[in-house]
């Protein structure tokens, strides 16, 4: 199954260029009100805390771009952020199937959050973590079958070899 929100890139970069407008604008905003015009008074730092708080917002957020595919014997999974200040802390993983442990998907207001649990050499259990906030409800359900899917039959190969060792 491959799930990819790629293709609404183009209304991420508006959103992020329209908080920098804001931003901008408030900034400017500020400057002439301290300078000129004096309507606010003592809280003009109003003008800035409004575009600031919409840009941490969309930090917090996280990455917007988010690719899965599990077709085949590999799980890969893709996560990345359109702003290229942010771009190194893009994620991009590949293991196979049967690595995969459990995952879990943690909401909370406008934030979720893809846990993937693996097992690995360097350490019984690694965690990976992918912002999965850009992703509509469809998704999301589309990603938690799939991954269900892929765990279940984890889950029964491990019973079949933990019984034939017996």
């Amino acid at each position: 199954m491959r799930l990819s929100n790629r293709n609404r890139t183009p209304v991420y970069n508006f959103i992020y260029s329209l908080c920098g407008i804001f931003l901008i604008l408030g900034i400017l905003a500020y400057v002439l009100e301290i300078s000129k015009f004096d309507v606010f008074g003592n809280k003009s730092w109003v003008l800035l805390l409004i575009p600031a708080m919409l840009l941490l917002l969309l930090y917090f957020l996280g990455r917007p771009i988010f690719e899965y595919d599990s077709d085949g014997e590999a799980l890969n999974f893709r996560n990345n952020h359109i702003l290229f200040i942010f771009a190194k802390n893009n994620a991009k993983d590949e293991f196979p199937k049967y690595k995969l442990i459990k995952f879990n998907i943690v909401k909370f207001l406008l934030f979720k959050k893809l846990y993937v649990y693996i097992s690995s050499k360097k350490s019984p259990i690694l965690i990976l973590k992918y912002d999965i906030s850009f992703l509509t409800r469809k998704q999301v359900n589309d990603l938690k079958f799939s991954l269900n899917k892929a765990t279940k039959a984890n889950r029964e190969n491990r019973q079949e070899v933990n019984t034939a060792r017996d």
